[in-house]
């Protein structure tokens, strides 16, 4: 009977050591995971932010569990100052991921708030049941207070409702586990607790939640990044010839099933070929860059720009029928020839020629570019610097006047 009482009680401490390692070792397995994320993406601070929170929780409860008996007090406060800061700096990460600087003040004022009252009933009025209501009230009101921030970030992905959903349970379940507390005043009975063994498992599971999230977040942004990258041209700044014909079939079919018009302006700058012989290669690629750099502020974010060509743009505009988009190249061509460009002289402005279509009923975004050549072929041949329409009825390919290459003068 000893014998298996024994087994017994080397079983249970067996599971509770099991029990209290388990957050330990998973906070310090995802901090070291998300500290080499941060090392191969340093200009992502927030993942920085999530190696210190796991590290954070790790220590609290590796302090938590395994509290020397000759400094108790000090290493149950530093415990709780850990898991407290655990949150913020999980919280701070995730509002850093889009931009949104942490609420200084309310997560500060908490976190006071609830160390203050920690250290009252475990110094001047000891009580066990009062110092968890403290400690979670804390870090349930700094996990509300980062979900009232997120509801206003845009939700591009599912990722955004899922983390304001998490940060919302993860409020309530830091309310709920303090008013379900169970706990004797005894620290013993504690540890031993179903209140405790809950709380040990529910975190390990919503921490591990938490951070797939967070590492498939990242991943996502990564491949936006990528896919960014591999559709804009590095020069101009603008999307590639790839990147606008996708986007600008993207703004037809949008456009289409709205019943608005759509038009088409592609620009030509002239005599490029004389700026780079004459001023050096240097020179043409800065005005590229000036020229990139005009269109992407003129051309709204619901707009695509684009350098489809080695000095040719295109811009699709959406909502705007031929006079409109002529208005818009109009006032392009003016605009030109203020930019200035360093190593260009102020005697030799920048011109362009311009070609405007209007979308047909039926047409492809290929052959609206077909028309808007022709429009734009018909402005170089009249003396350049100036705006062309394309007639309404459509030109076959086999008709499509010289390339931009061609076209260099």
């Amino acid at each position: 009977m000893l014998r298996g009482g024994t087994a017994a009680g080397a079983g249970r401490l067996d599971g509770s050591l099991y029990i209290a390692l388990l957050n330990p070792a998973i906070g310090l397995v995802l901090a070291t995971a998300f500290f080499a994320f941060w090392l191969y993406q340093p200009q992502r601070r927030y993942l920085a932010l999530l190696a210190l929170g796991y590290a954070a929780s790790a220590g609290g409860f590796l302090l938590q569990q395994f509290t020397p008996p000759q400094i108790f007090v000090a290493a149950k406060f530093i415990a709780n100052v850990l898991f407290i800061a655990a949150v913020v700096c999980i919280m701070s990460a995730i509002l850093d991921r889009y931009g949104r600087p942490p609420p200084t003040i309310a997560f500060g004022t908490l976190a006071a708030a609830g160390i203050a009252a920690w250290l009252w009933f475990m110094v001047v009025d000891p009580d066990l049941i009062w110092r968890i209501y403290a400690l979670n009230f804390a870090l349930g009101g700094i996990s509300l207070v980062a979900a009232a921030e997120l509801r206003i970030v845009p939700r591009k992905t599912i990722v955004e409702p899922l983390l304001l959903a998490l940060s919302v349970l993860a409020g309530l379940n830091f309310f709920a586990r303090a008013f379900a507390v169970h706990a004797s005043e005894t620290y013993a009975t504690l540890y031993s607790s179903v209140y405790w063994t809950t709380t040990m498992l529910s975190h390990a599971v919503a921490s591990i939640v938490v951070a797939m999230i967070l590492i498939a977040s990242t991943a996502l942004d990564l491949i936006g990044e990528l896919r960014s990258e591999s559709q804009t041209d590095p020069l101009s700044g603008l999307l590639n010839r790839r990147g606008f014909e996708e986007h600008a079939s993207t703004i037809l079919a949008a456009t289409r099933h709205n019943g608005l018009p759509v038009s088409l302006v592609i620009c030509d700058l002239d005599h490029f070929k004389a700026i780079n012989d004459t001023f050096g290669h240097a020179c043409g690629d800065r005005v590229i860059a000036a020229a990139g750099s005009f269109f992407g502020k003129a051309v709204p974010a619901h707009h695509a720009a684009g350098r489809i060509g080695g000095e040719e743009f295109a811009i699709i505009l959406a909502g705007a029928n031929l006079v409109a988009a002529r208005l818009f190249a109009e006032g392009a061509r003016g605009a030109f020839a203020t930019l200035a460009v360093d190593g260009l002289p102020e005697k030799h402005p920048i011109t362009a020629s311009f070609g405007v279509a209007e979308l047909g009923e039926g047409e492809s975004i290929s052959e609206l570019l077909v028309r808007a050549d022709m429009a734009l072929y018909a402005a170089k041949k009249e003396g350049r610097d100036c705006v062309r329409v394309a007639r309404p009825s459509f030109i076959m390919p086999s008709q499509r006047p010289s390339t931009s290459r061609d076209r260099r003068d």
